[in-house]
């Protein structure tokens, strides 16, 4: 075999090349000009023996420093149970690939309609999709379902309290689909409902997108702001942290039509940005405008309970232009990785981690404020993040905790710091990490 990673013999190329009336498999690229293929030698490292290839990544391993985190800002250092690496990494689950033919993916089907009861029983919606990208193209991908959902309504609000990436995502996303976009503006760190009220009077806005908790680690308070945006025939869509639903009010409890985020928080490791897990539920009179996909339980001929792709008529490579999205894909192997730490850390487990995280986080509020170098930016709740302001010098203070193996508190500019807290921080981290920040 000329190639470990290509499975067809000399004999197998020479029979194939023979049967459609070609010489050579260049002969099949033909028609490409000479002059844009690339002749000289590619510049690629020689081979490696496995001894070699061990020391090499070793020594670019060592280079990598595991710190002790205290930033957040939309990823959270959220602890990993063992074993869902192990599990992860069985090659069933590495090399699966779309699920379109049930009878030999009932596997795969099953663990993403697993995935989806637990997303729906934690975000309290009727629905789930097959998980998305990320959590703000999960935002857009929300929008996107309240147009299609209004009637001739073609605007959408969204907070100035959502994460400044995801606002730019969907912002990008909506632009070049020609859907108008408002953000309402934040008021004391918190979306100012007046000005939304301003907005809805306008008469033309299909939905609102807020945040659970906000970019600054508050806890909104949303009563009243379904009641609000359904008086004006408009939806109400809540991005949130699916980790913190275990204690928070969830967006169906603040009768909201659409809940998104991003599973990061469920025990993903932070690595360098990705990849992460993009959640979308809804109600059920919304699903047929839900993009992706949605797996469903039902029986075979033979009566027993099996699993299926189901509602394809809204994908694309089906209603095409009519589509509500071009979406058509999931992050299925990141929606395996939610499904076995939420079947690991149950209810319990899940109160437990934002317990330790809310004692954690109040815990570094009340010393940093007790040191009278900082002070509060907002009185409003919080549970694992928090901002406070300070005049001591960020850059120099987070370097000096970089020296000492710890990522400090994220700036956000004009002296306001944002600090966040999980499980993981213990009570000696955070008091060597405030001796640190003093003394620089």
């Amino acid at each position: 075999m000329s190639n470990r990673y290509i499975p067809h013999t000399p004999e197998d190329i020479r029979a194939m090349l023979d049967k459609i009336g070609v010489e050579k498999v260049d002969d099949l690229f033909a028609d490409i000009p000479a002059e844009v293929i690339f002749k000289d030698e590619y510049d690629i490292p020689s081979a490696m023996s496995e001894i070699e290839l061990r020391r090499h990544f070793r020594d670019l391993a060592s280079k990598t420093r595991r710190l002790t985190v205290f930033g957040g800002n939309g990823v959270y250092d959220h602890y990993t149970p063992s074993v869902i690496p192990h599990l992860l990494e069985r090659s069933e689950f590495y090399t699966s690939y779309t699920p379109y033919q049930p009878e030999i993916s009932q596997g795969t089907l099953q663990y993403i309609f697993e995935y989806q009861s637990m997303i729906s029983e934690l975000t309290g919606m009727e629905c789930t999709n097959a998980s998305m990208y990320d959590g703000a193209t999960a935002t857009a991908e929300a929008a996107f379902m309240m147009v299609a959902s209004a009637k001739k309504k073609n605007r959408v609000l969204m907070s100035a309290t959502l994460h400044a990436h995801v606002q730019k995502v969907v912002k990008t996303y909506l632009g070049f689909h020609g859907v108008d976009l408002t953000v309402i503006p934040e008021k004391d760190g918190v979306t100012d409902l007046d000005a939304m009220k301003g907005e809805l009077e306008k008469g033309d806005v299909a939905g609102a997108i807020f945040a659970s908790p906000n970019r600054y680690g508050i806890i909104e308070d949303y009563t009243g702001v379904a009641e609000t945006l359904h008086a004006s025939k408009a939806l109400m869509c809540i991005n949130a942290d699916p980790s913190t639903l275990a204690v928070l009010r969830t967006p169906a409890e603040w009768d909201a039509d659409i809940a998104c985020g991003d599973g990061q928080s469920l025990g993903m490791p932070m690595q360098f940005g990705g990849p992460y897990l993009g959640y979308l539920s809804c109600r059920q009179s919304l699903i047929r405008k839900m993009p992706g996909r949605v797996v469903g339980a039902t029986t075979d001929a033979s009566g027993k309970r099996c699993f299926v792709l189901t509602l394809q008529a809204r994908e694309q490579h089906i209603r095409r232009e009519k589509a509500t999205s071009n979406i058509c894909s999931n992050q299925s192997l990141m929606a395996l990785y939610a499904t076995i730490y939420l079947a690991l850390m149950g209810e319990k487990g899940l109160i437990e981690v934002n317990e330790m995280s809310v004692a954690g986080a109040h815990y570094l509020h009340d010393r940093l404020i007790e040191s009278g170098k900082f002070t509060d930016v907002y009185d409003k709740p919080f549970l694992k993040e928090f901002v406070v302001k300070t005049d001591l010098d960020i850059e120099a203070v987070n370097k000096k905790l970089l020296e000492n193996g710890i990522m400090g508190g994220i700036s956000l500019g004009d002296g306001r710091v944002m600090f966040a807290v999980t499980e993981q921080r213990t009570k000696e981290e955070i008091d060597r990490l405030i001796t640190l920040m003093l003394e620089a």
